[in-house]
C-alpha cells in the first residue's frame, strides 16, 4: 500500500463559543479505535512517551494519570471483559476467565483509546497519540476491512438549555448529507452497519424555523424518534445529563452514562496512515457549531431544506456553500 506523505500542520479551529456557562474553557473528549498492539503495550508506549503513571484496573485495561496531555485510558473495546466495570469485582471466577477470554480476543476484539475531557484549544496536542500508536504498527480502517474502526469526539455543550440543544441539532442534520460525503466512510462500514441517519420526518421536524420547543418536549420528541445510540449525533448521553428520569422512563435498561457533552460518531480510524490527523475531522463539527450559532442562517437553511426536492448528495453541494462561505 502507497501511504500518504506526511502532512503540514493542520490548524485545529476554534468553536464560535469557546468559554461554558462557568467561564472555563470548553472541553472534547476524544476516542480512537485499533487493533494490533495489545492495551498493555499501548499504555506502556503511551507512558514512555507522555510521562505519567500507569494502573492497571484489569488486564485489558489501563489507564494513564498525570501525562503531558492529561488522563487517558486504553482497554479492549468490549464490556464483557471487563467485570469490574459490569457491577462485579475484581476477584474471584470471573475476572480470571474475562482475562483468560481478552488475550484470545485481542486479536479480534479492537482497542479503544479515551481521552480525559481536553480543552478544546489543546487539542492539537492529541494529534501526538496518533504518532505513538503509528509507531506501534497499530492499524485502523483502512487495514482492516472487516472490523469497524471508530473516531469519536466528545465536546462540551457551551450553555445547557434548550434552545442550545435544538440548535445545534438543527445544525447537524442540515449538514450530515455534506459531513457524511466529507467523511467518506468506507463501505465496510454500511454493511456493518456503522449508524443510521435521522429519520427524515424527523429532520423535517426539527429543521422547521418555528422549532423552539422548551427542554421536555425536545426530549419527548428526540426519544419518539430516537430511542438508540445508533446515531451519528447521538444525543442520549447529554440528555441524560439533562434530565435523568425523563429518559430513563423511555429507555430503562439502556446503557447510558449522562454528561454534558455531545457523542458525534466517526465512521473512520486511520490510524496506520501517517497522512491522517484528527483536525479535519474536528473543524467539521466547528462548521456545524458555526451554523448553530447563527440564528437567522439556521432559520434560513432550514427554510431552504423544507423546500428542496432533491437528493442528500445534492443538498451537501447546497449546504456545502454555507460552510465555505
Amino acid at each position: 500500500m502507497v501511504q500518504s506523505a506526511l502532512p503540514t500542520s493542520i490548524d485545529f479551529l476554534s468553536p464560535p463559543v469557546l468559554y461554558n456557562e462557568r467561564g472555563e474553557v470548553r472541553t472534547v473528549g476524544v476516542e480512537i479505535e485499533f487493533v494490533g498492539p495489545s492495551a498493555e503495550k499501548t499504555v506502556q508506549a503511551l507512558r514512555e512517551a507522555l510521562g505519567g503513571h500507569l494502573i492497571e484496573v484489569d488486564p485489558h485495561s489501563y489507564a494513564l494519570k498525570d501525562s503531558s496531555i492529561g488522563e487517558l485510558t486504553v482497554e479492549l473495546d468490549s464490556r464483557i471483559l471487563h467485570p469490574g466495570k459490569n457491577g462485579g469485582g475484581q476477584k474471584g471466577v470471573l475476572p480470571r476467565i474475562a482475562a483468560l477470554f481478552g488475550f484470545a480476543a485481542s486479536y479480534l476484539v479492537p482497542c479503544e483509546l479515551v481521552t480525559a475531557p481536553t480543552p478544546v484549544d489543546h487539542l492539537q496536542k492529541l494529534d501526538r497519540i496518533l504518532e505513538i500508536l503509528r509507531g506501534l504498527g497499530a492499524k485502523g480502517t483502512q487495514d482492516a476491512p472487516f472490523y469497524a474502526f471508530g473516531l469519536h469526539f466528545n465536546p462540551e455543550i457551551p450553555r445547557q438549555d434548550a434552545s442550545t440543544v435544538t440548535a445545534f441539532m438543527k445544525s447537524f442534520v442540515l449538514l450530515n448529507p455534506w459531513l457524511r460525503r466529507e467523511v467518506s466512510p468506507d463501505r465496510t462500514r454500511d454493511l456493518l452497519g456503522f449508524a443510521d441517519p435521522f429519520p427524515s420526518d424527523y429532520v423535517r421536524l426539527i429543521v422547521s424555523p418555528g422549532y423552539w420547543p422548551d427542554l421536555p418536549r425536545f426530549i419527548d420528541d428526540y426519544l419518539a424518534v430516537n430511542p438508540t445510540r445508533n446515531r451519528d449525533l447521538d444525543l442520549l448521553p447529554l440528555l441524560h445529563h439533562l434530565d435523568k428520569d425523563r429518559v430513563r422512563a423511555m429507555l430503562p435498561n439502556a446503557k447510558i452514562n449522562g454528561r454534558p457533552t455531545f457523542h458525534y460518531r466517526l465512521p473512520d480510524a486511520r490510524v496506520s496512515d501517517p497522512g491522517w490527523s484528527i483536525a479535519p475531522d474536528w473543524n467539521r463539527w466547528v462548521a456545524v457549531e458555526r451554523l448553530a450559532s447563527d440564528r437567522a442562517m439556521l432559520d434560513m437553511v432550514g427554510s431552504t431544506y423544507l423546500a428542496f426536492k432533491g437528493e442528500d448528495k445534492s443538498w451537501a453541494n447546497i449546504v456545502e456553500q454555507v460552510v465555505r462561505s
